[in-house]
């Protein structure tokens, strides 16, 4: 059995990367998600926007696969400003919550010079482990 691509209905073809690979095993790997949407166009252009946008491309990505967010394992996030990112903690919070709810996997912070995307703002990539079958 080979790894599959997870690719969610609808959304603008992943040119050069994929958005998920399904593994085997059931390890699903999420490629690196910016604030933008399925048509690949920002919707917000503040951190908590991009941030809430990021996190429901990954659950789009879990279910698209068959999961759901409590499958998520792991969370790294690269921020270019931790400044921001320290001003707005119960934004912030807020904002993750209403995507993942109390579900809260390992994660990793990562601050950066930048991003491929002008606009992006943080990017966010996960692992999840969907049982096969």
């Amino acid at each position: 059995m080979k790894p599959k691509n997870i690719h969610p209905e609808g959304w603008a073809p992943a040119l050069g990367y994929a958005n998920g690979m399904l593994m085997p095993d059931g390890t699903l790997h999420i490629g690196g998600q910016i604030g933008w949407d399925k048509d690949k166009k920002f919707v917000a252009k503040d951190f908590c926007g991009q941030m809430e946008q990021i996190l429901s491309n990954i659950a789009q990505i879990v279910q698209a696969a068959g999961g759901e967010v409590s499958d998520v394992g792991r969370l790294t996030w690269f921020v270019k400003d931790k400044a921001e990112y320290l001003a707005n903690q119960r934004a912030i919070g807020q904002a993750y919550q209403r995507i993942f709810g109390k579900h809260f996997p390992a994660m990793s912070l990562i601050i950066i010079d930048d991003l491929v995307e002008d606009d992006a703002l943080l990017e966010i990539e996960a692992t999840a482990f969907i049982p096969p079958g």
